[in-house]
């Protein structure tokens, strides 16, 4: 029972997107125009950065509110440390699945960076300031935000392999998978030089 309501808690907060809401406030379709992505960084291409930040805050928030209620929940029960933390990790899980692949944008949704920023705030402090760092050092370091979420994810999966061991490892590295599989347009436009750089997205007006 707890295994499913792990899963129904992180689909469902995983739907509710960002981009989707700032889109009907601005009468634009993001999936469908720009780099054809919704999530905060098309947003910001298209719409400026602070919309591109309201897109990122909602994204963000969901994710920890999934996360924080599944543990409430579970925290009433009874159970091992171990189990605990593969029924949070199922649920961050199907949060990004969620995201990417939202039943209300006919599964067709973003990428699950800001999600699992979200999460990782919320999941495990050394996990989040390892991760998190990351993606801000190799973001300011290569001004390519999708260099900064490569090495997320990585640091992500060595880090739950570290501190949780096998099957939260395993979850952590299926996401991997996924970002990379969700991300591969933006690794052919860094080859060609035509990937939008972080320092040009700031002072963009709609």
């Amino acid at each position: 029972m707890l295994y499913l309501l792990s899963i129904v808690i992180g689909y469902l907060f995983g739907c509710a997107h960002g981009s989707q809401l700032v889109g009907k406030l601005k009468k634009v379709d993001i999936k469908k125009s720009g780099v054809k992505n919704s999530g905060a960084s098309n947003t910001t291409i298209l719409l400026g950065w602070k919309y591109g930040a309201v897109v990122a805050f909602i994204d963000i928030l969901k994710a920890s509110l999934s996360v924080v209620l599944l543990s409430y929940i579970v925290n009433l029960y009874d159970l091992t440390a171990d189990i605990t933390i593969l029924l949070v990790y199922m649920n961050v899980f199907f949060v990004i699945i969620g995201h990417n692949y939202p039943i209300t944008m006919s599964f067709k949704g973003g990428k699950g960076t800001a999600s699992l920023v979200g999460a990782l705030l919320v999941l495990d402090w050394k996990i989040a300031v390892i991760s998190i760092g990351a993606l801000l050092l190799f973001t300011f370091i290569t001004d390519y935000l999708i260099i900064g979420v490569l090495l997320m994810y990585l640091s992500f999966v060595v880090t739950t392999f570290y501190y949780f061991w096998i099957a939260p490892g395993f979850i952590a590295f299926i996401l991997f998978v996924i970002s990379i599989v969700s991300h591969k347009e933006n690794y052919k436009r860094i080859l060609v030089k035509e990937e939008t750089k972080l320092s040009s997205l700031f002072g963009k007006k709609p």
